[in-house]
């Protein structure tokens, strides 16, 4: 199972399973201890120049489509297998610090790790 929820939100020990931050920075004004951070993939975050161009008024189709492109790069590839891997295991719990989870980066990356979308 893999969910997808904010860094700010109080980690859930019995259902978040391991929790992979996928922003490239690290949250603003939180502690790594109350952040329960398992996971720091990098590889699979959207690049500085790929978040620069969204906030300038890029869309969100062309986002997807710019950081597909990017997870389409060696190590990007080896890090969500290897996260796939961590989610056959068990729960994964990929955080973000933005405000809306589940139509941000994060939801695509759940998505391509082959999550469930929500009823």
């Amino acid at each position: 199972m893999i969910r997808v929820r904010r860094v700010y939100d109080p980690p859930e020990p019995g259902s978040d399973g391991v929790r992979v931050l996928v922003d490239r920075l690290w949250p603003r004004g939180l502690a790594k201890a109350v952040a329960a951070v398992d996971e720091w993939p990098r590889a699979v975050t959207p690049s500085a120049e790929l978040r620069r161009w969204f906030h300038a008024g890029g869309s969100a189709g062309e986002f997807r489509t710019r950081f597909e492109a990017e997870l389409a790069a060696p190590e990007a590839v080896a890090e969500l297998a290897r996260l796939r891997g961590l989610a056959a295991a068990g729960p994964v719990t990929l955080v973000t610090a933005v405000r809306e989870p589940g139509s941000s980066h994060a939801a695509i990356l759940a998505e391509l790790l082959g999550a469930q979308p929500p009823d």
